[in-house]
């Protein structure tokens, strides 16, 4: 099947390109295109035959940087089929020649179906924060875990319904601060000190901070710092067992109240740890993560694994 060909830019896009004005609008995507060696990102993509029905389709890695532009800007399928075909500056990061179609926002459901049914959402945020880490971005001094709430695209199901939604079966509920929600949780480890995610894992949002904590480690850092939820003497043996340093909070147990020196610590690593509200913040604050737009636990953890590259790349571009 046919595939559009983007390899070579149009005269008209060349002439653009090299206007002080364009340089100076289009400088922070030139600078995140610059940021990555997109080529082993494109041989990841190879496995997606992006043709449908025989018509001309569009490049794999065209598109995936479509949900990147749709990250950080938060937009919709419908908006970004709209701010593609508008902006110049999007269609030059995408790759897409001057007067060339852009994709609609059918093609990014697609797209999106592809990315998942093979698996590749892992593969990209992998190769990505490989090639941050070989940049020397990631300093390894150590890993902060949280864990944040996704409310669910659905209504949370009457009490009639029970726990679980005919709409959203991967959905669940879960209370926090005295609150109900009923959603999903993305828990991540987050590189101390460059602030970059390291680690991700999506789950209902009934599994416990405590529950998740070995995929957040990745093993070379020197600490790990945690709130109280992970403070499980499973916790602690497993960083003892890697020779990583225990930074995890300690909790007050019945009719056993903190000792002196553990208030102190929790306090010391409570300042220590706040950082990894930050990727939080960004998601929910400009990439829709407060509330996802899909259903399905594999939905929503290909919105999580998009959040993460967004995030790292955009974080990534303050570092350098």
């Amino acid at each position: 099947m046919a595939r559009r060909d983007y390899s070579q830019r149009s005269f008209a896009e060349v002439l653009l390109s090299g206007t002080r004005r364009e340089r100076k609008r289009l400088k922070r995507l030139d600078r995140m295109n610059a940021l990555i060696d997109w080529r082993p990102v494109d041989r990841i993509l190879a496995r997606i035959n992006s043709a449908r029905d025989g018509a001309e389709g569009y490049p794999p890695l065209c598109l995936f940087k479509a949900l990147l532009l749709a990250g950080w800007h938060g937009l919709s399928d419908p908006r970004l089929e709209d701010e593609l075909y508008d902006r110049g500056s999007f269609q030059r990061f995408c790759g897409i020649p001057a007067g060339e179609e852009t994709p609609d926002e059918t093609t990014f459901v697609r797209f999106r179906k592809q990315l998942r049914e093979l698996g590749l959402y892992e593969a990209l945020f992998e190769e990505i924060t490989r090639q941050l880490e070989a940049r020397g971005l990631m300093i390894k001094q150590g890993t902060l875990v949280d864990a944040t709430i996704i409310e669910a695209q659905v209504s949370r199901p009457s009490k009639d319904e029970g726990e679980v939604s005919a709409l959203d079966p991967g959905a669940s509920f879960t209370k926090k601060n005295g609150k109900s929600w009923f959603g999903y949780k993305l828990h991540i480890g987050v590189d101390q000190g460059s602030v970059l995610i390291r680690k991700l894992f999506t789950s209902g949002a009934d599994l416990h901070d405590s529950q998740v904590f070995a995929p957040l480690i990745s093993g070379d850092e020197a600490a790990a710092y945690g709130d109280k939820a992970y403070g499980s003497a499973a916790n602690r043996a497993y960083l003892t067992g890697l020779g990583i340093k225990d930074q995890l909070m300690h909790k007050a147990g019945k009719n056993k109240p903190l000792k002196g020196w553990q208030v102190w610590f929790n306090k010391a690593v409570s300042s220590i740890r706040a950082a990894v509200e930050g990727p939080f913040g960004t998601g929910k604050q400009h990439m829709r993560l407060g509330r996802t737009p899909y259903r399905g636990l594999e939905r929503v953890e290909g919105q999580c694994f998009t959040f993460a590259i967004c995030y790292n790349l955009n974080r990534a571009i303050a570092l350098v």
